[in-house]
C-alpha cells in the first residue's frame, strides 16, 4: 500500500478524511492543513477527479535529511529524473519551508530544479524548460525540521479552480471552501430530499454554482482538466485516468439532465448577479439557478418549506465587516425561511453572534489567511423563550463570570498559537467559589463543554452556603460561554460513608471526541471522575510526541493512553502501553482507532506494571511513567508511589535503551523524589516548571515531572 498527502486549507482536514475515506481509500489521517493517506495510485488519481474539498494531491518521491542547501541539492540530485520526465517536457517547482537550514522558499526551488536539470542533462545531453505556469509536471517540495519531501503534484495545479469561474467579485470564496460549507449544512442530501437552496448575498455565485454541480454529480476535476492529462508525468496511468474521466462524464451528463431547478440567488449589486449568470452558464447549470439584484432586508419568501440557505457575508479588510448587515441578515432568515436550516461563514464568532442566530454546531475554517466562524442553524428561528431575557446574575455570580472572562482574555493568545481546544479557564481564583471549570471543545462539531469539579468547602462552612455558592458558579459559567445546562457535568463532593466524596455519576455512556495537537481523543464528561485526558500533562504529552520519531516508547500507567496516541502522531516506530484496567485499555484502543492507528507496531497489555517491568526483557528508548499515589487492586500488590518509587525507576530504567529517556511525573502533593537513592544509577532534572500550561499557572504544584537517564560514569 502506498502513502500520500492530500493538503486542504486549515480547518478542512476531518472533513477532506471522510471524504477520502467514502472515495475508497483504505486510510486517511487529517493532520495540519491536509491528509496523510494509504492507498493505491489509482486512488490518489480519483482523489485529483473527485475531491471537493483538497487542495493538492501529492505523490512523494523521496524522502530525505536536509540540514542545509547542500543535502537539498544531493537528495535531488540522487533521484533518476529520466524515470520521471523526458527532457522535451516543461517543470516547475513549488517549494515550502521552515527552519533555520533553508530560509527561502525561492531559492529552495531553484536548487531542486538545477538538480533535476543537471540529472537530466547528464543522462542525455539535454535539459527540460521551466514553465511556471503551465508546466508538464510540477514538483512539491517541503522542508521542514531537517527532513525535506518531494512530491509529484498529481493535481498539476490548485484544486479549488473548477475550470468555471470566469467573472469574480472583490473578494471571490474558494470553491473547496464553498463545498465546506455545503457539506456542512447537509447539502446535497437535502436535495435528495427535496430542499431548495439558497443564497441571499450571492456574488459572484460560487455557492450556489458549486452546490448544483454536487447535486447533479458533477466531478470537480472533469472541467478542470478536460481532456488533457492533469500530469504528464511518467508515472501518471493514463489508462486509469481515462477510465474515471469517462466515468466521471457519463454521470454527470446523467445528473445534469434530472437537475432540478431549486437554486435561487440574490445580491445588492447587478454587477455581481451579471458575474454569477457567466459562471453558471460556464458550469453548465445555468438553468438550473434564478438569479435576481435585491437587498437581503428585502428577501422574499421562497416557495419551498424546507431547504438550505448558505451564505458568506462580507468580513475582510478589502469589504466592510459591519455587525449590522449580519444582524439584518439574521432577522431576513428568521422572517423569510423560518423552518429553513443555514450554513453561514462569518469572519468572526463576533459577528456570528451579531446575526442573532442560534448556532447548532461551530467550526473554524481558514479562508485563505482569514479565520473564520461557519455556523450551522437547524431551524433558523428559533422557538421564543417565555421569559423576556436571561435573568440578572447574584452579585456573587457576576464576580465568578468577570473573573471567568478575564481568564479567557489572558487566555486568548495562547490557545490561539498553540491550537489549544480543552484547558482550564477557572481554578478557584475566588476562594469562596471553589471549583475547577475545564472547558472542552468536540472535534467534529466545535460544540463547547463544562466539565466542573467542586472542591471540598471547610468544615466551618454551612452546607446550604456551599450549595448557593456553587450555584452561582454554574450560573456564571453557562452565561459566560452560552450554554444550556445539559453540556454542563457537575461533580459534586456529598458526604458518605468515609467522609466527603465525590458524589455517584450519571451513567450514560456518552463519549465527545476531542483535539489535542492533531491527534483525536475520546473523553467521558459524566460516568467517570476524570474525563480520560488530564489537562496539565499537555506539555509534557508534546513534548513525548516531539521526541517520540522512529523511538520505541513505553507508557507505564497508561490510563487512557493519550501519552501513547501522541507518539505514535509523532511518527514513534512502536508504542507499548501497560495499566491494569480493563476499561481504560479498551479506551485507549478507542483513541488509537479515532487516529487511523493499529497493528502489531502499537502494543497494549493489561498487567500490573512493577510484575511487568521484571518479566519484560525489550529495551524502550522513551519511556513514560505517571503512576497513581496508591493502588491497592485486588489483582496486583499493593502500590505507594512515596514508598516504591525508586524500585520502580529502577525497573523502568532497567529497559530503557542507551541513551534512552524516562519521563516520570505525579500529582500526590506530598511526593519526595529520593534523589539520592536515584543518585546511584540515574541523572535527574526536574523539568516541572517547563510542563505546566498557562492555564494552570496558579497551580503549578499540579504535578511535577523529572527527566531521567541513566548514569554514565
Amino acid at each position: 500500500m502506498n502513502k500520500f498527502f492530500a493538503s486542504c486549507g486549515k480547518g478542512l482536514e476531518y472533513l477532506l478524511a471522510d471524504e477520502l475515506l467514502g472515495l475508497g481509500v483504505a486510510k486517511a489521517t487529517a493532520t495540519m492543513a491536509g491528509v496523510n493517506v494509504e492507498g493505491s495510485r489509482i486512488d490518489a488519481q480519483r482523489a485529483v477527479l473527485w475531491s471537493r474539498l483538497a487542495s493538492r494531491v501529492l505523490w512523494p518521491l523521496t524522502e530525505f535529511d536536509c540540514a542545509d542547501e547542500a543535502a537539498l541539492y544531493a537528495g535531488a540530485r540522487a533521484i533518476d529524473w529520466t524515470q520521471h520526465l523526458d527532457t522535451d517536457m516543461t517543470l516547475a517547482v513549488d517549494a515550502h519551508v521552515s527552519g533555520e537550514g533553508i530560509t527561502h522558499a525561492r531559492f529552495a526551488a531553484q536548487r531542486v530544479k538545477d538538480a533535476v536539470v543537471d540529472v537530466m542533462r547528464g543522462a542525455t545531453g539535454e535539459r527540460p524548460s521551466v514553465d511556471a505556469e503551465s508546466p508538464d509536471v510540477r514538483l512539491n517540495l517541503v522542508v521542514r525540521k531537517g527532513k525535506a519531501i518531494i512530491s509529484i503534484d498529481l493535481s498539476g495545479g490548485p484544486m479549488h479552480r473548477r475550470g468555471w469561474r470566469s467573472l469574480q467579485g472583490e473578494a471571490p470564496l474558494k470553491e473547496n471552501i464553498a463545498a465546506a460549507m455545503l457539506m456542512r449544512g447537509g447539502w446535497p442530501k437535502r436535495y435528495q430530499q427535496g430542499g431548495d437552496l439558497l443564497d441571499p448575498m450571492c456574488g459572484s455565485g460560487t455557492l450556489l454554482i458549486e452546490g448544483a454541480l454536487m447535486a447533479a454529480d458533477v466531478a470537480p476535476g472533469l472541467q478542470r482538466h478536460g481532456l488533457k492529462l492533469p500530469t504528464y508525468w511518467k508515472g501518471f496511468d493514463r489508462d486509469s485516468w481515462h477510465a474515471l474521466h469517462l466515468d466521471a462524464e457519463a454521470r454527470a451528463k446523467t445528473g445534469l439532465s434530472i437537475l432540478r431547478p431549486v437554486f435561487s440567488g440574490y445580491d445588492l449589486d447587478p454587477r455581481a448577479i451579471t458575474s454569477a449568470r457567466s459562471n453558471a452558464q460556464a458550469a453548465g447549470v445555468a438553468e438550473a439557478i434564478s438569479w435576481s439584484v435585491g437587498d437581503v432586508a428585502a428577501l422574499p419568501m421562497p416557495e419551498a418549506a424546507q431547504g438550505l440557505i448558505v451564505c458568506n457575508p462580507p468580513y475582510d479588510a478589502r469589504l466592510s465587516a459591519d455587525p449590522a448587515l449580519y444582524r439584518a441578515l439574521g432577522d431576513a432568515l428568521q422572517r423569510a425561511t423560518p423552518t429553513w436550516a443555514a450554513s453561514l461563514l462569518c469572519g468572526s464568532d463576533e459577528l456570528a453572534r451579531a446575526t442573532g442566530l442560534f448556532a447548532r454546531k461551530r467550526y473554524q475554517i481558514f479562508n485563505g489567511a482569514i479565520e473564520c466562524s461557519l455556523i450551522l442553524v437547524d431551524p433558523v428561528a428559533q422557538p421564543k423563550r417565555e421569559d423576556a431575557g436571561p435573568r440578572p446574575l447574584s452579585d456573587g455570580a457576576q464576580m465568578v463570570a468577570n473573573r471567568i472572562e478575564k481568564n479567557l482574555r489572558r487566555l486568548k493568545s495562547w490557545r490561539k498559537s498553540e491550537g489549544v481546544d480543552c484547558f482550564r479557564a477557572y481554578d478557584a481564583d475566588l476562594p469562596e467559589y471553589a471549583a475547577a471549570i475545564d472547558v472542552y471543545t468536540e472535534a467534529e462539531n466545535g460544540e463547547v463543554w463544562l466539565h466542573v469539579q467542586e472542591y471540598a468547602a471547610p468544615a466551618d462552612v454551612p452546607e446550604a452556603i456551599a450549595q448557593r455558592r456553587l450555584d452561582d458558579l454554574l450560573a456564571a459559567a453557562r452565561r459566560v460561554f452560552d450554554l444550556p445546562k445539559e453540556r454542563v457535568a457537575i461533580k459534586t463532593r456529598s458526604t458518605g460513608k468515609g467522609g466527603s466524596k465525590y458524589g455517584r455519576f450519571a451513567r450514560t455512556g456518552e463519549f465527545l471526541t476531542v483535539r489535542e495537537g492533531v491527534a483525536k481523543l475520546k473523553i467521558n464528561l459524566f460516568d467517570y471522575l476524570d474525563t480520560g485526558l488530564f489537562l496539565d500533562h499537555r506539555p509534557l504529552r508534546m513534548r513525548i510526541a516531539k521526541e517520540a520519531r522512529d523511538k520505541r516508547v513505553l507508557n507505564l500507567f497508561c490510563y487512557t493512553g493519550v501519552a501513547s496516541v501522541q507518539a505514535a502522531m509523532g511518527g514513534a516506530a512502536q508504542t507499548t502501553s501497560i495499566d491494569l484496567s480493563a476499561t481504560y485499555l479498551e479506551w485507549l484502543a478507542d483513541n488509537l482507532r479515532e487516529n487511523g492507528l493499529g497493528g502489531t507496531r502499537h502494543r497494549i497489555a493489561q498487567a500490573d506494571v512493577m510484575e511487568w517491568l521484571d518479566a519484560e526483557r525489550s529495551e524502550f528508548d522513551l519511556i513514560f511513567c505517571d503512576p497513581p499515589t496508591f493502588s491497592n487492586s485486588k489483582r496486583a500488590d499493593d502500590f505507594d508511589v512515596q514508598r516504591d518509587h525508586v524500585r520502580l525507576i529502577r525497573a523502568a530504567m532497567n529497559r530503557l535503551s542507551y541513551g534512552g529517556v524516562l519521563y516520570f511525573s505525579n500529582n500526590f502533593r506530598r511526593f519526595r523524589l529520593d534523589e539520592a537513592a536515584l543518585s546511584e544509577f540515574a541523572e535527574v532534572h526536574d523539568i516541572s516548571a517547563s510542563t505546566i500550561p498557562p492555564d494552570f499557572a496558579r497551580n503549578p504544584k499540579i504535578h511535577r515531572a523529572w527527566r531521567i537517564t541513566a548514569r554514565r560514569d
